[in-house]
């Protein structure tokens, strides 16, 4: 009897442990972007998928986007974190937005989720491609953004500096209102497609996307690895008959370097085994592939998520 009443005590201290937290998941919080955006939107659909199908309790926050999200995760703020596939080159290398503060690894790349294209945007029909901007008066994004960046590349790839421009440091919706007031000829848009801005500008008006392609499109994707391109799809904006090809930076998951590779294995294998459910909650879930989640990333990946790509045949760098 004695052993038996022990027994019994053992059980009950192990269900009230469990009950107090002694056996719960793994924790992480996700740092994202703005709550009317996309990534905070698209986070909370992955948080949930993480949470049903991984056992791992994922918190959803919004944040200031990319940069705060990487300063994040290498505070101990938060384990997870969407951001802009250049803005992570940036602070791997140390560069452009990271400059002041050096190199930053304490994150590892779990998976590119979608493009984010860079979106040439105009009203005026003389502007036809990237070197048809000189002299004109362009939106290039506020000065040390992930937009002006990218305006920067695109330019430089077409032989063109911000001297070169009548440069304006606009925001999406002052870059919209600009060019319906005829302030500006063109402006970068960097998100992903349909953007709400361009929607009402094509519905509203006769503005139009300028391909970024051809010529310019290898000679930015040999100097920045970080780009690829991408087809904007015909019927994406009112009046575009034919797909538009640009290039794209990537949304993209990362993790904390400290994260178990045990837990990141399980969170990717349960947003890549659940890409159709996903989907149907959020489009953007209709871009999630192996092919796309492995390409265009210029930072190491966590050996959790490399376990799960390698039983898909794909191989990926990490350290």
């Amino acid at each position: 009897m004695k052993k038996f009443v022990c027994i019994l005590l053992v059980l009950v201290l192990a269900l009230s442990l469990a009950a107090c937290g002694g056996g719960s998941a793994t924790k992480m919080t996700m740092g994202t972007g703005g709550t009317s955006g996309t990534y905070y939107g698209y986070g909370g659909v992955l948080g949930q998928y993480i949470k049903n199908h991984a056992g791992i309790d994922v918190t959803v926050v919004s944040t200031d986007g990319s940069k705060a999200n990487i300063q994040g995760i290498a505070a101990g703020d938060y384990q997870l974190g969407t951001v802009q596939s250049d803005v992570m080159a940036y602070a791997w290398a140390g560069t452009r937005s990271f400059e002041s503060e050096g190199k930053v690894d304490s994150f590892r790349v779990v998976a590119g989720l979608y493009a984010e294209a860079v979106q040439l945007i105009t009203m005026d029909p003389s502007i036809k491609s990237v070197a048809d901007l000189a002299g004109k008066s362009v939106s290039i994004g506020a000065p040390g953004s992930g937009v002006y960046f990218n305006a920067m590349d695109v330019l430089g790839a077409a032989g063109l500096t911000e001297a070169d421009i009548n440069a304006q440091y606009l925001s999406f919706a002052d870059s919209a209102d600009g060019l319906k007031d005829g302030k500006i000829d063109a402006a970068f848009i960097v998100a992903g497609a349909p953007t709400p801005a361009i929607t009402e500008l094509c519905t509203t008006n006769n503005a139009y996307l300028v391909p970024i392609d051809g010529a310019i499109a290898e000679a930015l994707m040999a100097s920045c690895p970080f780009y690829t391109t991408y087809a904007i799809p015909a019927g994406t904006y009112n009046g575009q008959t034919e797909d538009v090809t640009t290039v794209t930076v990537k949304a993209t998951l990362i993790v904390s370097s400290s994260a178990k590779e045990d837990d990141v294995y399980k969170l990717t294998k349960a947003i890549f085994d659940n890409i159709d459910a996903i989907t149907k909650e959020n489009g953007k879930g209709a871009e999630l592939s192996v092919e796309n989640a492995t390409s265009g990333m210029t930072a190491p990946f966590h050996a959790g998520a490399a376990k799960y790509f390698a039983e898909k045949g794909v191989t990926v760098e990490t350290n």
